[in-house]
């Protein structure tokens, strides 16, 4: 991988979290009064793919989709401005964060609605099908989408059709607060798509590199013809199911061991990137923390855009 690629993956690793953190204030204070599912942890799956894609490929995301958002290169003033509620917001205001959109960049949309998007990815591909573009679709959608019937109603028909769509599945192992262990009988979740003789992937997603180079086989298959394809990523939220936290006003929801949550942060994909730029002498400790002083730069500006930005009109 080219140096300029592997630095332009830290950068959007690294906003994606700067992003996020960026609105626990503005979340406890009440300022920002849509509900925020933050991406903060799960970044290498969202960038990982998307530097994969190109500009014309779609992907559609979930409630948990800033992430997708800003991988895909959807402009960061529009989306703070709709977390906002605020008309110059790429929903113009009436979507807050869970509607999310930017055709421009191929971001078709985002929806609360679990496993609400994945059938629209789905036609996104047959679209691209008959139309011959070569383009690829991909859906975004998490561990407790796997117990909704359309999905597996959009498999079958995928397969059917041999459609140039990815299905990314991000297992943070919590289906809101219930643990995954005790919804499935069998946690490997990439064996649901084998039935329907899809190529299966399971990796880790905390590992920016190993999910481009997963995404990057997975797309070349489905441009081949020889699509859909399944991905199921391991990772893990480090904030809570919505909002900074899970344990408001003194009640204590979050049933995450605290054992568990610091186990993951050691594995946390934006440390573990930067060593790997440091040992492999792509990069240093002044140039990316000129890039983080970059990107808070560019949050903080979102941010006063957004704030002095006019509600919108209707």
């Amino acid at each position: 991988m080219e140096k300029e690629l592997l630095k332009n993956i830290y950068k959007k690793m690294v906003l994606i979290r700067e992003c996020e953190e960026s609105l626990v204030s503005g979340i406890s204070k009440k300022e920002i009064k849509t509900p925020c599912h933050l991406y903060s942890g799960q970044e290498a799956v969202a960038v990982g793919v998307c530097s994969a894609l190109n500009k014309e490929d779609a992907i559609f995301s979930n409630h948990r989709g800033h992430g997708h958002y800003l991988a895909k290169g959807g402009n960061l003033k529009s989306l703070i401005a709709e977390i906002y509620t605020k008309g110059s917001g790429c929903s113009n205001g009436h979507g807050g964060s869970m509607h999310l959109v930017s055709k421009d960049v191929g971001f078709y949309g985002s929806a609360p609605i679990v496993a609400g998007t994945i059938a629209l990815a789905v036609g996104s591909a047959l679209a691209n099908k008959i139309k011959g573009n070569n383009n690829v679709s991909v859906s975004f959608f998490g561990d407790g989408a796997t117990g909704e019937g359309i999905l597996y109603e959009s498999m079958n028909f995928a397969a059917l059709k041999k459609l140039p769509v990815i299905f990314a599945c991000e297992n943070n192992f919590y289906s809101t607060h219930l643990p995954v262990k005790e919804i499935r009988p069998d946690v490997s979740i990439y064996k649901i798509a084998e039935p329907f003789g899809i190529k299966t992937f399971q990796v880790d997603g905390n590992d920016v590199l190993k999910v481009y180079e997963t995404a990057e086989k997975a797309i070349d298959l489905c441009r081949k013809g020889e699509g859909p394809v399944f991905i199921e990523f391991l990772t893990y939220r480090l904030r809570g199911h919505v909002g900074p936290d899970d344990n408001i006003q003194g009640d204590h929801v979050d049933i995450r061991p605290e054992s568990e949550i610091e186990n993951w942060k050691r594995k946390d994909p934006i440390p573990r990137f930067e060593r790997y730029l440091w040992d492999k002498n792509i990069s240093n400790e002044k140039e990316m923390a000129n890039i983080r002083e970059e990107v808070k730069k560019e949050v903080e500006e979102a941010h006063k855009f957004a704030k002095e930005s006019a509600s919108p009109k209707s």
